[in-house]
């Protein structure tokens, strides 16, 4: 008898948040994690993208917003050695929340223990033994070695993934030769930010904001806040440095010198951090019982991406393994996880390798290339699309096989609903993590056909207006399974949500 449900290798954002989401469902959830304490070197300094939708949709989003306490950034990005300005656009398809990864962590920590998951900190995996069955593990504690046994067990042990080499899966690509230091400081006084954003610095003079290159790397500058800066330095650093060993200011100076050829005075640091890139991505994410999220399968070589893509892992996860553990699971249902997540991660990697090609190119070719795409950048579908891109909200789950309505495989929108009981939204509906049948047109025979699934499958019934569909069948993750048109008949209707029912829930 195994001794846990899903072991989940890693603390970090990604396997907390899957153990969240199988506690939501739950599902007997152990997570080992090597570091006895939060790791305080901040690796990230926020969050940004889709997962923040995702978990207004969980009702965590105001957590987290509590644990930054600091006004959302003005909706600009990077992207490639430029800046994509969003602020033109009524609603920003990429925003971001500033909170240094330890926090976000503490957080994630926090609820989870709160949902019942057993975090277990000084414990190091050292080896895997699986069966038809069951995995074992075998971990070095602070009580010394003992053995703990799952159903299934998810390596979410970051770059260095001990469960990925365990199970044998390759992990190809490149890395880059830059070191890259971020940093948000207070702004010194002796640095003014002028009215059309641009900085003046004493012995520099004007400093443009954005990203310069210069004959030893590249530099940035800007302000999220009035009262702050982000300063970015990157370059061809032979020194070798240690994760573990916070970035300093000091360090961080030297950087800029050697990059700008001049000195620039920082402020209090708020978080800083350095980062070499890579492009690699896991040859599969599942294994028979052992699965991989997060950065154990895969890095991109651009910032701002690996939080949002590792979280969003872990939701798309969570509810398959739980289905799988609770016996309803259809056939293939867990092997969806690397269907959708791989394909998803190929197209994370894919935009975050064109960024290096525009900010590494040195050429009048590259020049050429960043000149038109800065020019794009001034039309609104171009924005929207590579915002959309960055915040991986482009990734839509379709169910093969399948009659396809256009709402099918997307996320969800929030919809302001009236039921019988009062006032809610579609967020709000999907707060316990539950698959949801929301019929918006009050059409009995759709509910009749699904009566044989409620015992997973929530039924509401509301009003919306105006509605998208007569009826959306949503999965735990909050993408739409299923769609019926306004109007369509139940002849056609009825068997194609029978399918769909079928197919995601058993």
């Amino acid at each position: 008898m195994t001794d846990t449900d899903v072991i989940v290798v890693g603390a970090g954002p990604t396997g907390l948040m899957l153990a969240a989401e199988l506690r939501l469902a739950g599902v007997g959830v152990v997570v080992l994690e090597r570091r006895p304490r939060i790791n305080e070197v901040a690796k990230a300094g926020g969050l940004g993208g889709q997962i923040l939708h995702v978990l207004r949709y969980r009702g965590l989003l105001e957590r987290f917003e509590a644990a930054s306490g600091r006004p959302r950034p003005t909706p600009q990005f990077p992207f490639g050695g430029l800046h994509v300005d969003f602020t033109r656009l009524a609603e920003p398809p990429m925003e971001a929340l500033l909170l240094p990864q330890p926090r976000i962590e503490a957080v994630l920590e926090e609820y989870v223990r709160e949902c019942g998951a057993d975090v277990r900190r000084g414990h190091e995996v050292l080896g895997l033994d699986e069966d038809p069955a069951e995995v074992s593990v075998d971990v070095r504690g602070p009580d010394g070695a003992h053995r703990v046994s799952a159903r299934y067990v998810v390596g979410c042990d970051g770059v260095r993934s001990r469960v990925r080499d365990l199970a044998g899966i390759a992990f190809t690509g490149v890395s880059y030769p830059e070191v890259n230091r971020l940093a948000h400081v207070t702004r010194p006084p002796s640095v003014t930010l002028r009215e059309d954003g641009d900085y003046e610095a004493p012995g520099i003079g004007l400093l443009r904001s954005g990203y310069t290159q210069t004959d030893h790397g590249m530099f940035a500058i800007a302000s999220m806040t009035p009262d702050e800066l982000t300063v970015y330095t990157s370059e061809e650093d032979p020194d070798t440095y240690d994760d573990e060993i916070p970035m300093t200011v000091t360090e961080l100076a030297d950087s800029i010198r050697r990059v700008l050829g001049a000195d620039l005075p920082l402020g209090e640091p708020i978080t800083m951090t350095r980062f070499t890139y890579h492009a690699r991505h896991a040859e599969r994410y599942r294994a028979g019982r052992i699965l991989l999220a997060g950065d154990a399968a895969h890095r991109f070589p651009a910032g701002g991406v690996a939080v949002n893509a590792g979280m969003l892992d872990a939701v798309n996860l969570g509810w398959k393994l739980a289905a799988d553990v609770a016996g309803w699971a259809p056939t293939g249902l867990v092997d969806t996880y690397h269907d959708e997540r791989h394909r998803a991660g190929a197209r994370t990697l894919m935009h975050t390798q064109a960024q290096v090609a525009l900010r590494r190119g040195a050429d009048p070719a590259a020049e050429a290339l960043r000149e038109l795409l800065s020019e794009l950048l001034l039309d609104e579908d171009p924005v929207r699309r590579i915002g959309r891109l960055i915040a991986g909200s482009d990734v839509t789950h379709p169910t093969p096989g399948l009659d396809q309505h256009p709402l099918v495989g997307t996320f969800a929108p929030d919809l302001p609903l009236r039921t019988a009981e009062g006032t809610t939204t579609v967020a709000t509906l999907m707060h316990t993590a539950r698959p949801v049948l929301l019929d918006l047109a009050d059409r009995e025979a759709l509910r009749e056909t699904a009566r044989g699934w409620q015992d997973r499958v929530e039924i509401v019934t509301a009003r919306t207006d105006p509605r998208p569909a007569d009826a959306l069948l949503i999965r735990p993750d909050a993408h739409i399974a299923w769609a019926t048109d306004v109007g369509e008949p139940h002849d056609t209707a009825g068997p194609a949500l029978r399918d769909a029912l079928t197919y995601w829930f058993g």
